[in-house]
């Protein structure tokens, strides 16, 4: 199939502003490390605030899918995103960031006075990310921000679980995935959080039964999905020969499935352990520019291995490194 695009991908777009800090920061502002928490605009005002404050914030265009695209981009891949934003500064500078990155944006501001998202993404010396999220005007996103000329255009549709939280968009989803298949494309969901896929099981089991080709989930949250009490046992429930089931285990790799092979995919090793945000967007970035490469799934997964060993190295969700000539040279 000739296409303009290997990989297009729907999802929130959000500012990430991500800042190193000690564990009492946690403790002052009554944070659970590692959790990602929903705020609202009082909230976030006041932790933009404190993390800018520290001096050593940065601020980067991204949101999963984002992070995932830009990393496809990265790779040489042609690669898009379709998001909403407000119409403030914000909004303009995710555009003018994600357009830096490689990528090409589509966005149908929010007509209804919602700032753009934005997260702060805490950073604890020990390696581990602390989210607080306000996703502003990304959840207004519904079937009429579609872009169908853009995802006909597309190998692959990527779809982000996080946005997948209320109706309209449930709907624009659905839209997407049709609109995608109609045009002889691939359509991959990540599952992105399990408390996204607890809230709405029933709907992202029908996504995946009904709409997907490939799924992207770590063990966690396709046990939350099945119900299931083992990996073995989730993956035999879903498993089919038409669908590609790509499941992350942390430091243990991966299992990818594509539905009469399973395939164990060794996780490659850090030097040093900096910032765990983006691991599994970069795995997806790695395995969808793999196969667009020529790559079996084996060895797609273990690209996968590679830009998520990369991404964890450093601060932020975005490689720094070519991921595709690191590969080369770990072989």
């Amino acid at each position: 199939m000739s296409s303009r695009y290997h990989v297009v991908g729907i999802g929130n777009a959000i500012m990430d502003v991500i800042a190193p800090v000690k564990d009492s920061f946690l403790s002052d502002y009554d944070m659970s490390k590692g959790t990602m928490a929903l705020i609202d605009q009082d909230r976030a005002l006041v932790l933009d605030g404190a993390l800018r404050a520290t001096g050593k914030a940065q601020t980067i265009a991204g949101g999963s899918a984002a992070n995932t695209m830009v990393g496809i981009a990265a790779m040489g891949l042609r690669a898009a995103y379709v998001g909403k934003t407000g119409r403030d500064d914000t909004g303009q500078a995710l555009a003018d960031g994600f357009e830096a990155a490689g990528l090409d944006f589509a966005t149908r501001p929010s007509g209804s006075g919602s700032a753009s998202a934005r997260s702060m993404i805490l950073v604890t010396p020990d390696g581990e990310r602390t989210m607080n999220t306000f996703l502003g005007a990304s959840v207004e996103f519904e079937k009429a921000d579609v872009q169908d000329a853009m995802i006909r255009a597309a190998d692959v549709l990527y779809l982000e679980g996080y946005l997948f939280d209320a109706e309209p968009a449930k709907a624009a989803f659905v839209h997407a995935a049709e609109v995608a298949h109609a045009a002889g494309g691939k359509v991959a969901v990540t599952l992105s959080d399990p408390f996204c896929v607890e809230r709405h099981r029933a709907s992202f089991r029908q996504l995946v039964d009904h709409q997907c080709d490939i799924v992207f989930a770590n063990i966690d949250e396709l046990l939350t999905l099945t119900q299931a009490d083992s990996l073995d046992a989730a993956m035999d429930e879903i498993e089919r020969k038409d669908l590609v089931l790509c499941v992350t285990r942390g430091s243990k790799g991966s299992v990818i499935s594509d539905g009469t092979r399973r395939y164990h995919v060794p996780a490659v090793w850090a030097e040093t352990l900096v910032d765990t945000t983006g691991a599994g967007d970069q795995y997806a970035a790695g395995v969808l520019a793999g196969r667009a490469l020529g790559l079996d799934w084996a060895d797609a997964g273990y690209l996968g291995s590679v830009a998520a060993a990369e991404v964890i190295g450093h601060y932020g969700a975005r490689p720094e490194m070519p991921v595709h000539e690191m590969a080369l040279g770990l072989t």
